[in-house]
């Protein structure tokens, strides 16, 4: 699996991401996770309170792509990897008691990555290089 690093980490709490799926048919599907948090060192989760499109391609075994920049740093990252869906067990059940403490919807499901590629979007001669890789 691929690490996250603390500044990663910071980083990721700090900015917007945002996640890509693709349909059966092959229609791509980008939109923003205001949700996104880490779940540990080797996994990126996010609250799925639409269940609209993009839960929809995750069920029919879409590959996810989370992405997010910061434009007055000019630094960003990519992460790749494979998806769990979780809907009925411990991690489901606390992120709907996260949910309700912040006021917010209660998931439909929480999609986990595991991470096996992360790259760098940092601007200059670096993005898109891969930082980690299992």
């Amino acid at each position: 699996m691929a690490t996250l690093t603390e500044d990663m980490k910071e980083f990721i709490k700090n900015n917007l991401f945002w996640i890509a799926t693709v349909s059966k048919d092959g229609q791509l599907d980008l939109g923003p996770k205001m949700s996104l948090f880490v779940l540990d060192d080797n996994h990126l989760a996010y609250h799925e309170r639409t269940a609209g499109q993009h839960y929809r391609n995750l069920k029919d075994g879409s590959q996810l792509v989370v992405a997010g920049a910061n434009l007055a740093e000019k630094k960003g990252y990519r992460f790749r990897g494979n998806v769990t869906l979780h809907t009925d067990d411990a991690i489901y059940d606390a992120r709907v008691k996260v949910a309700e403490q912040e006021g917010t919807k209660k998931p439909a499901c929480v999609p986990v990555l595991e991470l096996t590629e992360i790259q760098d979007l940092s601007a200059g001669a670096k993005a898109g290089t891969t930082l980690s890789k299992d």
